[in-house]
């Protein structure tokens, strides 16, 4: 839907701005053997895997999905077990492509820019620097090499071997992010494509199937938050003797020590029995306990 192509486009356009931001003032390659492959990997990388990580924690579906799987209550009979595994595939399909979204902008930017990759595999690269300090070990060529990538540290001899290799390292970081960009874009549209063939609806009743879903999670959320409201307004109610936004007020209780005590602290979803759960402290309190004790009127002129 348009809303989901709008938040793709969102996430990767902040994606693109934050590497930009990160490249400018945290990266600076160490410049020195054995250190560069591992500092360009873990700048290209690691963040990669926390902007995913961090998708699939900002999916709903995700904690849709594995929360209360481990429910006694939960029955899961032969018949429906094949179906049940082709939807939690499709879901987590579903999940993963749009928490692949940052982290795939993220390696593509930062292929295409170039200097995390020219930083990780300069000192790899298998030339002999076009004719320049032939005579020299391998383990020297690599310490040479693997200064490239800052040019003070290049002696004036091998500026221009070290433009040509980092023309070199460039042009395979640039074709590698626009290679992975084109695989990206033809997977995601054939997915489409292919999900769309198997579809059992029809491309009018497939409209009308996803403005259903939408709507009804509107209202169904707009449906909690009113009846959790006016649930837990008849336990506050109990507990302080009125309903909060009265503006008639005629009497307020006062609560006890021992019912203060009983309702603050710290409290887990208690389940009392096969079918309910107390929420909260307040929850469980108003459910066991009268109401009685002190009450004082409240004077109107007040």
């Amino acid at each position: 839907g348009k809303e989901v192509v709008i938040a793709n486009a969102l996430i990767a356009i902040l994606t693109i701005g934050g590497q930009q931001l990160f490249s400018f003032f945290t990266f600076s390659c160490p410049c020195h053997v054995g250190q560069n492959l591992i500092y360009g990997l873990a700048f290209l990388g690691v963040p990669a895997l926390i902007l995913l990580i961090v998708g699939y924690a900002l999916n709903n579906q995700t904690w849709r999905l594995v929360t209360g799987k481990r429910s006694r209550f939960e029955k899961v009979t032969s018949s429906n077990r094949l179906l049940k595994c082709k939807l939690v595939c499709f879901v987590l399909c579903s999940i993963t492509g749009r928490a692949l979204v940052a982290p795939v902008t993220w390696l593509a930017v930062t292929l295409i820019n170039g200097s995390y990759y020219i930083c990780a595999v300069s000192e790899y690269v298998p030339v002999y620097y076009y004719g320049a300090a032939p005579n020299v070990t391998a383990s020297e060529r690599s310490r040479i090499l693997a200064t490239f990538p800052c040019s003070q540290l290049v002696p004036p001899e091998l500026a221009r071997a070290r433009d040509e290799v980092i023309l070199l390292l460039r042009y395979q970081s640039q074709v590698a992010g626009w290679l992975l960009i084109a695989v990206v874009v033809i997977t995601v549209f054939l997915s489409y494509c292919l999900a769309s063939c198997f579809s059992p609806l029809s491309f009018l009743h497939f409209r009308y199937w996803s403005s259903y879903v939408h709507n009804e999670q509107e209202l169904f959320d707009e449906a909690t938050e009113q009846h959790s409201r006016l649930y837990a307004m008849q336990h506050v109610k109990k507990f302080f003797g009125f309903v909060p936004g009265s503006e008639n007020v005629k009497e307020i209780r006062i609560p006890s020590l021992r019912e203060w005590q009983a309702i603050s602290g710290l409290a887990f979803l208690k389940q009392v029995d096969e079918e309910h759960y107390d929420y909260s402290l307040l929850h469980d309190w108003a459910l066991k306990e009268r109401a009685n004790g002190k009450y004082l009127r409240i004077d109107e002129d007040a």
